[in-house]
């Protein structure tokens, strides 16, 4: 009897490297809402390993103009609080951003990857608070780190779970 050839299941790389090239740009705007930023990624591809993927979306995001960067931050949505969160965290978060919102034009953005859920809340308030003295030129700069960031920690989350990307079909 002949035995079984068993095909191991793509990668989240494999998967990512192989989705059609509308797939991944989708994919890739949940990761960072800048179209130069997508498209880049994606047409970069195959990507050898996981790091030359992530060093790729970091020299695309150092690369972006302010426009690309507006395009981005208009996609962003306020960071969410934990469940647990007490409603006094809410109202001070709720103002914090709305103060922010008012001086720099665009939504708080901060990466959060590293920090525990019961800890978020404060980091956060603290954040914005202190980045409110900052003028716009130095906020721009700290708003497009923290985006670089936020995109590298949600493309890395995307290639190792990747259930929203698609497997590429081959004709037999």
């Amino acid at each position: 009897m002949p035995a079984q050839q068993r095909t191991a299941a793509p990668t989240g790389l494999e998967r990512f490297n192989s989705a059609p090239a509308d797939e991944a740009r989708r994919a890739l705007l949940a990761c960072c809402r800048s179209l130069r930023w997508v498209h880049r990624l994606a047409e970069h591809r195959p990507y050898p390993d996981m790091d030359s993927l992530l060093a790729a979306a970091d020299e695309a995001a150092y690369d972006l103009s302010p426009a690309d960067l507006a395009e981005a931050l208009a996609g962003e949505t306020l960071t969410l609080l934990p469940d647990g969160a007490y409603s006094a965290a809410h109202t001070a978060l709720s103002a914090a951003h709305a103060a922010y919102e008012s001086r720099f034009g665009h939504v708080f953005v901060i990466c959060l990857d590293e920090v525990t859920p019961d800890e978020s809340a404060d980091l956060m308030l603290a954040a914005i608070r202190s980045r409110l003295a900052n003028d716009p030129e130095e906020e721009r700069l700290l708003t497009a780190e923290e985006l670089r960031r936020l995109a590298k920690g949600r493309l890395a989350r995307l290639v190792r779970n990747p259930s929203g990307l698609p497997v590429a079909e081959h004709a037999q």
